[in-house]
């Protein structure tokens, strides 16, 4: 069963000035770092989800998906689009991000059934 996160449990971002409105390269580095504290805060929640994964799967033979895969890269492209986020940077992040969570998830699988 699937559920929601409470709001409280939401990801908080640190302060920052928009993009649009900084005046310096000191506005636009702390804006980057803010949001590279986020990202790991979801990446870690995305391992997370790859530990289950290895969890539930009842091969290794199961861990790669190609299916999966190809739907992950194709909703992260239809999201990018509205966000403003270029293809050229949505696409070869996710599939990196996906080959290393394989890679994760593998060695997770492996040493958890040994």
């Amino acid at each position: 069963m699937c559920w929601s996160a409470p709001l409280s449990d939401e990801l908080k971002i640190d302060a920052r000035t928009a993009p649009e409105a900084c005046q310096s390269m000191t506005d636009v580095r702390h804006g980057v770092d803010a949001l590279d504290r986020a990202l790991v805060t979801l990446l870690a929640e995305r391992q997370r989800y790859m530990d289950a994964a290895a969890r539930i799967k009842p091969s290794r033979d199961v861990v790669h998906d190609q299916a999966r895969i190809d739907d992950v890269v194709a909703k992260v492209l239809a999201s990018a689009g509205p966000a403003g986020l270029s293809p050229d940077i949505a696409e070869p992040v996710w599939r990196t991000l996906i080959d290393r969570c394989i890679a994760h998830e593998l060695a997770t699988w492996d040493r958890t059934r040994v």
